[in-house]
């Protein structure tokens, strides 16, 4: 991770079938485009490969979690169960629905724990969103056994977990709607764009007309199309879905280099008794984009990745203090910095997060480092960064 790294001659071409063409819009200009329909084939690759009953192509990661949240029916007065460890666009997206963002703890998967997950359900909650976090999946069996019970929806944020799978089955493929980042630094990337997916036939219905204003894509001249329902321009255009088209086609590639880079270096810190890994309900299912293991104290976390920056091991992280993927720092929701006027409900929800308290959060996320698993590093590179990974950490100690 991420795909760009091993961008090539296969990407260039599929570009340059759009840039020849000069018709750089997914959608209209049939005579001109030559028979190049890039958005259209990338999404027949995905429903293919993963596979899945519908894919619809978004202009990226968090517009796909928006389209998801609207063709689900999430809205004014809902609630989604999300976890303090995601990207901000998955408040983001909840909030643009209009419907509340309820935040809860995760456990050792660094993803939503199912015991909290059931003791925040209200009359208002609509949908469970496990965020499957750094290329690994959330524990999605009891999450699903919650949501039977409860006759709650399943939204998978995969949109770090492309490639990742769980007892068979693709992220993304296994709840009621999943969605995709292809944003520049994903495994697979379109430079900018996302994905919905679904087995729901009226969801991926909606989800095409949500995405270009309403229109129905019925016949063949655009200007005469019907508007169903009301949408939105989360399109994705032509050179960006030629770039993941290349992409795609080469994502067990990726996945096999990102296997073999982890496992070295898994191997070389299970040597290490202080460290314990992530838990994986599924170790095969990982697409192993990253490596995540947890040191003794937040102390001994802190004075590994010091460890790391003296000795130029980069792309690690403790995200303890990260403005973007962890709750302490999210004060812009904590404190309702809107450029526009939330809801009553919405507030109502929100009042009591800067005063709520996340220690099994705090916890996890305090200890654990998160190393980036790169696709351009050698084997030779890879032994080498592992022993110098072991050497920081037993200094650290």
């Amino acid at each position: 991770m991420p795909g760009f790294e091993l961008f090539g001659d296969t990407e260039r071409k599929e570009l340059n079938d759009v840039l020849e063409t000069g018709i750089l819009m997914r959608y209209g200009f049939d005579a001109m485009r030559r028979g190049h329909w890039k958005a259209r084939e990338l999404e027949q690759e995905i429903e293919k490969t993963l596979p899945v009953k519908h894919a619809q192509l978004t202009s990226s990661g968090t517009a796909s979690l928006n389209v998801a949240l609207a063709v689900m029916g999430v809205g004014y007065g809902d609630e989604v169960i999300m976890p303090t460890f995601t990207f901000v666009a998955s408040f983001e997206a909840v909030l643009l629905s209009g419907a509340v963002p309820v935040i809860v703890e995760i456990d050792d998967t660094l993803t939503l724990d199912p015991a909290a997950v059931e003791a925040a359900i209200t009359p208002r909650t609509k949908v469970i969103m496990p965020v499957h976090m750094c290329g690994s999946m959330a524990d999605l069996d009891p999450l699903l056994d919650i949501c039977k019970r409860h006759n709650l929806l399943l939204l998978e944020d995969a949109c770090q977990a492309y490639g990742a799978s769980y007892k068979g089955k693709k992220l993304g493929t296994i709840g009621d709607a999943g969605a995709f980042s292809f944003d520049f630094v994903k495994t697979v990337t379109c430079g900018e764009g996302g994905a919905v997916v679904t087995n729901n036939d009226k969801y991926a219905v909606m989800a095409d007309r949500y995405t270009d204003h309403g229109h129905d894509h019925v016949g063949n001249d655009r200007g005469a199309e019907t508007h169903p329902n009301l949408g939105y321009n989360f399109r994705i255009s032509e050179l960006n879905a030629a770039v993941g088209l290349a992409q795609v086609r080469r994502t067990n590639e990726f996945i096999e280099i990102q296997k073999r880079n982890h496992a070295i270096l898994h191997k070389a810190l299970s040597t290490i008794p202080e460290i314990s890994f992530r838990r994986l309900p599924d170790e095969e299912g990982d697409s192993c984009s990253f490596l995540n293991f947890f040191m003794p104290t937040a102390r001994s976390a802190d004075k590994a990745i010091r460890e790391f920056e003296k000795n130029g091991i980069d792309s690690c992280w403790n995200y303890y203090e990260n403005n973007w993927h962890y709750i302490r720092k999210w004060d812009h929701l904590k404190n309702m910095k809107s450029i526009y006027p939330l809801s009553d409900l919405v507030k109502k929800g929100l009042r009591n997060l800067n005063s709520a308290s996340f220690p099994q959060s705090d916890d996890f996320i305090s200890r654990n480092i998160s190393c980036l698993i790169k696709l351009s590093w050698t084997e030779k590179e890879v032994m080498a960064r592992a022993e110098k990974m072991v050497a920081a950490i037993k200094a650290s100690l």
